[in-house]
């Protein structure tokens, strides 16, 4: 209660006859527009309009057969490898043993020896090469299993943070395009007002300065912060937008409602 009449009389010392009213609109601090990174039909849809949502929770799920089968695929094909390597790895075991028993046997001088031996590096030789071609297929192999891996996290998707659900461009049986929009979550908690000044004023704005704001529609008046003055996306209209912070305190305030900020009549 203290607080609140507190803001009132700031607000009505600062609210004078010749201060600058400037209209804004309220927007999230936090937009997540969740896309699609694979095409696929929708099995399942977790969320619906207006839900609030926190971090991983499930927001809809794509049909997993075809990625099932991929992902079996790839595993498969990383089992095989390993196989392969162990059994050159296995054979060129045997071969460096029978070197080693031939060198027991025979002197450096023999005929056989000689012989034998050359046939033996031969082939040692040989298996080395297929067992560092069998390694490489293996390195190659596990990363097109961490990637099946990774792509199989996308199957379900999950809300990247705590917000509302605003917009929703999904339903069961949809088929989803890379990179198309599924999904807009906005974070109701941390929000801005958004207001575009004109240069003839902006000398009286800077960061960190503190202005009156108010929501008409709800009646609800308290104090702001200046934290951003930025150049406007379109160059032509001579425009500069200023983000202004506030504390929504327990009030619906919601992105897209209309604001108002006071700026002190200078002096």
């Amino acid at each position: 209660m203290k607080k609140i009449i507190l803001v009132a009389l700031l607000l009505n010392v600062w609210v004078q006859a010749g201060d600058t009213t400037l209209t804004g609109t309220v927007v999230s601090d936090g937009q997540k527009m969740i896309g699609s990174r694979f095409m696929g039909y929708i099995k399942k849809v977790f969320v619906k309009l207006g839900d609030k949502v926190k971090r991983e929770d499930d927001l809809y799920e794509l049909e997993s057969a075809e990625f099932d089968m991929m992902k079996s695929q790839a595993d498969l094909m990383l089992e095989q490898s390993k196989i392969v390597v162990e059994y050159w790895r296995e054979r060129l075991k045997n071969i460096n043993t029978k070197k080693l028993r031939l060198k027991q046997t025979y002197r450096n001088d023999n005929k056989t020896y000689i012989t034998d031996m050359y046939d033996l590096d031969a082939q040692a030789a040989n298996m080395e090469t297929m067992l560092e071609a069998m390694q490489i297929m293996v390195k190659e192999a596990n990363i097109k299993a961490k990637e099946m891996a990774s792509t199989y996290n996308y199957i379900k998707m999950k809300a990247p943070s705590d917000g509302v659900v605003v917009e929703k461009n999904i339903k069961v049986g949809d088929m989803v395009m890379p990179g198309m929009l599924t999904i807009m979550i906005v974070d109701t908690e941390n929000l801005e007002i958004d207001v575009s000044i004109s240069e003839s004023i902006i000398s009286r704005v800077k960061t960190g300065e503190k202005v009156p704001v108010e929501i008409p529609s709800l009646n609800y008046k308290t104090i702001g912060i200046i934290h951003a003055i930025v150049p406007d996306a379109n160059p032509m209209t001579h425009k500069i937008k200023m983000r202004v912070r506030f504390d929504r305190g327990t009030k619906n305030i919601f992105p897209g409602m209309y604001a108002k900020v006071t700026l002190k009549d200078p002096q």
